[in-house]
């Protein structure tokens, strides 16, 4: 029975989410590739520390577990804006000091376009409140207006708490992503610390698992790309041999935002898991990519684009995707489909339109072993090289039929 650790990204909604994500696609995906699938129910860790069901797919059975941080997420998210409006300045002063902006620039050029427009977003808002709040004092009485600019910093603030709400949600979504901003950043410096401990309950999960199951994958998705990372290398820090001693171990990086930690300055530690994990090759890697992501970075290889040396050209193993391959035409033809930044990064996690196409649940669930889907992967690259920054080639969409 495969185990499957799936590690979600800046979240803060309940584990159950997934669950009920993880089912829909299912019954899509059985429907599209005329398989059997089943999802059990969804049951919490007593520790907490998980969500786990079981797939059945065409009578072979998977562990999921949802390796769980909402909590950390939720203790961030949203944060209230005079926390916004202290920490943002000094954060955005620090990186563009040491020139982290202009290498992030570089390499994320399309989710650095959205990161640096949702803090424009929120700075317009910042100046629309302070707008509102002295159009509304000068509608006050000539005799008392004098004193009544006094509270305009608290009436502003009311005001920014408004809008913040209103653009929360789509299609803005700016609490969200500016509150997600921060967080890489204070876990690169040491400032967000609640996740050290979780990652190492994280780490001791996974390597428990070494001997009871057959294959063990671990997926990161989106933040967790870089946190998945850190906890294969605390198994790695305790346990230098694991998955060299029968148990095949695949990380499985989706929507990756690694170099979104990996350049700043502050994070040697996670340069070091990074590569530390990459120079372990008993374990296996696998990129999934997808050009139309806006919220994740895959112009080059996560390690060179986090200025760490690559161990060899097929480390990790690429597979792009084509989002014409995971949604029906009619959907694409729909402007709120296109520009929902939050439902373009998560269609790498859903059922795929084209039955020969990537399908998430065919791939955690489905007949072949996923570290053969990496074998397969790195045997398809083209073994001339590529210069630093060209795409790589793709593997047939046929690959996870």
């Amino acid at each position: 029975m495969r185990q499957v650790f799936y590690m979600p990204g800046f979240d803060p909604r309940p584990p159950e989410t997934y669950w009920g994500l993880f089912r829909r696609e299912s019954r899509l995906t059985a429907s599209r590739r005329g398989h059997a699938i089943a999802v059990g129910d969804a049951v919490r860790a007593a520790d907490g520390l998980s969500l786990d069901w079981t797939v059945t797919f065409d009578e072979r059975t998977t562990r999921y577990g949802l390796l769980r941080w909402d909590d950390i997420v939720a203790a961030r998210f949203p944060l209230p804006n005079w926390r916004r409006l202290r920490d943002m300045p000094v954060l955005w002063w620090r990186l563009w000091r040491s020139g982290y902006l202009r290498r992030f620039r570089r390499e994320a050029r399309r989710f650095s376009t959205i990161i640096f427009g949702v803090h424009q977003i929120y700075l317009g808002l910042v100046l629309l409140s302070l707008v509102l709040a002295a159009g509304l004092i000068a509608l006050l009485p000539a005799a008392v207006r004098p004193w009544s600019y006094l509270a305009l910093p608290a009436i502003a603030y009311v005001v920014l708490a408004l809008l913040t709400h209103l653009t929360r949600g789509r299609p803005f979504y700016v609490a969200h992503l500016v509150d997600d901003t921060t967080f890489p950043h204070d876990h690169a410096s040491g400032a967000e610390t609640r996740m050290h401990a979780r990652l190492d309950a994280f780490a001791e999960r996974i390597r428990s698992a070494e001997g009871t199951a057959p294959e063990i994958v671990v997926i990161g998705h989106s933040s967790s790309s870089f946190l998945a990372i850190e906890a294969l290398d605390r198994i790695l820090a305790r346990d230098p041999d694991f998955g060299r001693r029968g148990t095949p171990v695949t990380l499985v990086t989706i929507g990756s935002v690694i170099p979104w930690i990996g350049l700043d300055p502050l994070a040697d530690r996670a340069r070091a898991a990074l590569a530390r994990v990459a120079a372990a090759t008993a374990i296996g890697w696998l990129d999934v990519r997808a050009d139309w992501d806006w919220l994740s970075i895959h112009l080059r290889d996560p390690l060179a684009a986090s200025n760490v040396p690559s161990p060899g050209p097929s480390r990790p193993a690429v597979i792009r995707v084509r989002l014409q391959d995971l949604v029906a035409p009619q959907l694409l033809r729909r402007k709120t489909r296109q520009y929902n930044l939050f439902q373009t990064h998560f269609q790498l996690l859903m059922s795929a339109h084209e039955p020969d196409a990537f399908d998430y649940i065919a791939l955690v669930a489905g007949p072949e072993p996923v570290h053969a889907v990496v074998a397969r992967a790195r045997a398809a690259r083209d073994p001339a090289p590529h210069a630093p920054g060209c795409p790589q080639p793709e593997i047939p969409a046929a690959t996870l039929s």
